[in-house]
């Protein structure tokens, strides 16, 4: 997003740096740094030209990457790995000592970046996976390029004339090559041990059926077909798609679907990492890519009960305020989910209402926004639904940054595969994380920043999902839900949820809970629908660590908010502490922490 869900992450303080506006100083290392970061954006861009495409660079000395799929071969595999250790040599080369500022920043930040890849590269299995963090399963419901290119080529290529067109088919042909260099390395990691769950590959199994469709219903035809024909661009461009699906990709996915199958009958329905080949170090560093901390998975538990604690004693006595006193807090909750006040029909049409609901929300709290920041991104935002054929295994909610030169708007997706799993109470919140003031002004700031194009098109997991979820808890405090007592229950709701999230991913991956038991903690605790928990867990099976990313970066925020008001006293100012922490760009929440220091010091003066 950019995408904010493309992570980097692992080793390196950022020392006594101190805070100023995003200026490189001119002296010769600041200078070597600068023109290596610059090389390393474009190395990546050539490795993933799905990423120049998102950030709208696929044009001039590029335009040949929107021609262009990543490389999922196992050479393409072998030479991104061989391109993150090479890259970090190079940036060892650089002598930190001589760089301050934002040089400095800049230079842990990659480097943590390059670090993390490395650490993650020494496990000879899995890849990226969803939301900014790793996965050990090369195909699932959340990773694979089945799963992953027809929303891409649908709603990211640009059509808009032949040459479009023309390269549009050519990702078409690429994507039939993607399948086949997952199914390689699918095998090739079966053969090690990985397999995934039995119940990831049912859910997989059944979305990998609804992309296998004839070509006069799949999406990778018709969108080409119906685009071009909107842009009036003169050609037979259904049938060259047709022509390239039936004879390619069509069989591709029949191979992908049978050698999943072979794979089912061969998988355990253990959920978590421990039983792969070196599952512990394996948790435990895709813990650390993620959350940036070097939190234990134990403390990482307690963190997620702590928190679970405090904020059930603040839910409880919201909920007595609406007459909802009899049972558990999660029993309570559930009861709002039921209430057929505030749920929408589950039909297209009620989907719709939800969506318009949600850009109401989205404009409401534009207006607020001035009383607690310098700057406001010059992007558009707007809020969508996730595509029906891939609704079964994406997540229930998630951000979509804009393209760099703002051709394409930022956009917040919601998965509304059942429109009860998101009754009104629970929408705005949600709006505020992923959209404003949330994932959308953070991205949005970063991108229209002074930084080097390589930080504004990387992100952290850590730093991002914390300052989201920062941002719901701004919401509450400029206003947005003091004539909505429900919607400040969805907040905490949500607060709660992520607090469990810490409980359950620890649980599953580290203390080896069933999926039944994650489930169900999640249905207890927080009154959750089952299908709603589901695939939350079964997304925690896929991307292990990730989804403590939340509250850890929320708690780094609030103590760093908290170290800023008591340290300046009457010198303090949110704006001044919401520009230092965004000004520096997505950082690995060690970094956040020295950025701020060095803010209290020069505030001080």
């Amino acid at each position: 997003m950019l995408d904010r869900r493309q992570l980097l992450g692992s080793a390196a303080a950022l020392g006594a740096a101190s805070f100023i506006t995003p200026v490189f100083a001119a002296d010769d290392e600041a200078a070597r740094l600068n023109a290596l970061m610059d090389v390393f954006f474009q190395e990546g861009l050539q490795q993933g030209p799905e990423q120049a495409t998102l950030l709208g660079l696929d044009k001039g000395p590029n335009a040949g990457l929107r021609s262009r799929l990543r490389d999922e071969s196992a050479a393409g595999v072998a030479a991104s790995r061989a391109l993150s250790a090479d890259q970090l040599k190079r940036i060892q080369g650089i002598d930190p000592g001589k760089l301050s500022g934002m040089d400095r920043v800049n230079y842990d930040t990659v480097r943590y970046t390059l670090e993390s890849r490395v650490a993650m590269n020494a496990f000879d299995y899995g890849g990226a996976g969803g939301g900014g963090g790793v996965s050990p399963y090369v195909v699932s419901q959340q990773t694979g390029a089945y799963q992953q290119v027809p929303d891409f080529l649908d709603t990211k290529h640009p059509l808009n004339d032949a040459g479009d067109a023309d390269a549009y088919l050519a990702r078409l042909e690429a994507f039939a090559g993607q399948i086949d260099g997952n199914i390689d390395r699918f095998r090739h990691d079966a053969g090690l041990g990985v397999i995934p769950p039995d119940f990831i590959l049912d859910t997989s199994l059944d979305q990998m059926s609804k992309t296998r469709l004839p070509a006069s219903q799949t999406e990778l035809v018709q969108s080409i077909a119906t685009r071009t024909k909107a842009k009036a661009i003169a050609g037979d461009w259904e049938a060259k798609a047709t022509a390239i699906y039936d004879q390619k990709i069509g069989p591709a996915l029949d191979r992908l679907i049978a050698v999943t199958k072979e794979m089912r009958s061969k998988a355990a329905h253990d959920a978590g990492v421990s039983r792969l080949p070196q599952g512990d170090a394996y948790y435990a560093a895709a813990l650390r890519f993620s959350t940036t901390t070097r939190m234990s998975p134990d403390e990482v538990h307690q963190l997620g009960l702590d928190q679970s604690k405090a904020i059930v004693d603040r839910l409880n006595g919201l909920l007595k305020a609406q007459g909802l006193t009899t049972g558990t807090v999660g029993q309570r909750i559930a009861s709002l989910y039921k209430d057929q006040r505030y749920i929408y029909p589950n039909t297209d049409e009620g989907k719709v209402q939800q969506i318009a609901y949600c850009n109401d929300r989205l404009a409401a709290v534009r207006p607020k926004l001035p009383s607690v920041f310098k700057r406001l991104p010059p992007y558009q935002f707007e809020v969508r639904r996730v595509p029906p054929a891939t609704e079964a295994g994406a997540a229930s909610a998630f951000s979509q940054g804009p393209s760099l030169d703002g051709s394409r708007p930022g956009i917040v997706y919601f998965n509304l595969h059942d429109s009860a799993e998101w009754p009104k109470w629970t929408l705005p919140t949600t709006i505020y994380h992923e959209g404003l003031p949330g994932h959308q002004l953070e991205g949005g700031l970063a991108l229209s920043s002074n930084l080097p194009l390589i930080r504004k098109a990387t992100g952290f997991s850590g730093y991002a999902e914390g300052w989201a979820l920062y941002a719901e808890q701004l919401a509450d405090e400029i206003g947005m839900y003091d004539d909505d007592p429900l919607g400040r229950i969805g907040y905490l709701k949500f607060q709660l949820f992520r607090a469990s999230r810490c409980v359950v991913d620890t649980g599953i991956h580290h203390m080896k809970w069933s999926r039944e038991q994650a489930i169900q903690y999640f249905v207890d605790a927080e009154g959750d629908a089952p299908g709603f928990a589901t695939r939350e867990v079964e997304r925690y099976c896929v991307t292990p660590g990730q989804a403590c990313s939340y509250k850890i970066g929320h708690t780094v925020w609030n103590r760093a908010r908290d170290r800023a008001n008591a340290a300046l006293g009457a010198k303090y100012d949110i704006k001044d502490f919401h520009e230092a922490g965004l000004s520096c760009g997505r950082v690995p929440l060690d970094v956040l922490d020295g950025v701020i220091d060095g803010f209290i010091a020069k505030t001080r003066g």
